[in-house]
């Protein structure tokens, strides 16, 4: 049975249990204080929901989902549950109360349960990502010119950034109170960005872009640099394609090292 939750305090052991199976743990959720935030925040925010799958009295799965309405858009925020009959009843419920919603998930890659009836429902799955963290900042030489956003560069922005996903350019530059970005100059023309959080505990850089010809000579490593620099003394973490040697050796120069059984993947779904 699935019930709407109002509380979930009662329920933080069996997040924690769920989420220390290294085959069923939620890689939105790396640590215990971030599991715990994310859960305990969730009932204060009108736009997230939270849903409690029970076998009888006992529960079997946890799902904090994110629900826009005004954009037919739901998110998966936390997804904990070992047991096929939850996620058989997740699914359900979104299908009938979210018809024509685009979702997405991050999951374990080792939830085989959860990629299965992803799969069922037609998902698009993005590359396996690798999540990477920032043990140490390493000395780094900013040769190009990095500079924060301002309106002088907006329309280069925006015809510059990804189109893809749901952080769109528009997006970003509506969500100060979240986002930093950071801007590779050359002359007077826009090669590069970041698009990165900056009032979290670990920040995290969304979108990290430079043009093709201008690729290999400094850009990213000088706009990351900077980001590392504005965040301190906070922490840093990323997500890396696990096949993009270049992008992960690029981290590891800045001071970035792989978290072991934290790798993910995102899947897109019509509802």
């Amino acid at each position: 049975m699935l019930k709407k939750l109002n509380n979930v305090k009662e329920y933080l052991d069996f997040a924690e249990r769920i989420n220390g199976d290294v085959s069923f743990c939620d890689p939105t959720l790396g640590s215990r204080e971030q599991a715990r935030s994310t859960l305990l925040k969730a009932p204060g925010n009108p736009a997230e929901q939270i849903f409690g799958c029970f076998h009888g009295e006992e529960l079997i799965g946890l799902f904090v989902f994110l629900v826009l309405e005004e954009e037919a858009y739901l998110e998966m925020l936390a997804g904990l549950s070992r047991s096929e009959q939850a996620y058989d009843e997740i699914f359900s419920f979104l299908k009938e109360n979210f018809k024509g919603y685009r979702a997405d998930f991050v999951f374990n890659p080792q939830n085989r349960l959860l990629y299965g009836k992803l799969r069922q429902a037609a998902s698009e799955f993005d590359p396996e990502q690798q999540k990477m963290v920032l043990q140490e900042a390493l000395p780094c030489q900013i040769h190009r010119k990095v500079e924060l956003y301002s309106a002088k560069y907006r329309e280069q922005y925006l015809s510059l950034h990804s189109k893809e996903g749901y952080w769109t350019a528009e997006k970003v530059l509506n969500a100060p109170e979240r986002f930093r970005i950071l801007l590779a100059i050359e002359g007077e023309a826009v090669v590069g960005y970041v698009d990165i959080t900056y009032q979290y505990e670990e920040n995290e850089p969304f979108d990290v872009f430079v043009k093709e010809e201008y690729r290999r000579k400094g850009y990213a490593k000088a706009m990351l640099a900077r980001a590392i620099e504005l965040n301190r003394p906070r922490g840093m973490t990323l997500l890396v394609n696990t096949n993009n040697t270049a992008a992960i050796a690029l981290y590891r120069s800045l001071g970035f090292v792989t978290q072991a059984g934290a790798n993910s993947i995102t899947a897109h779904a019509l509802l």
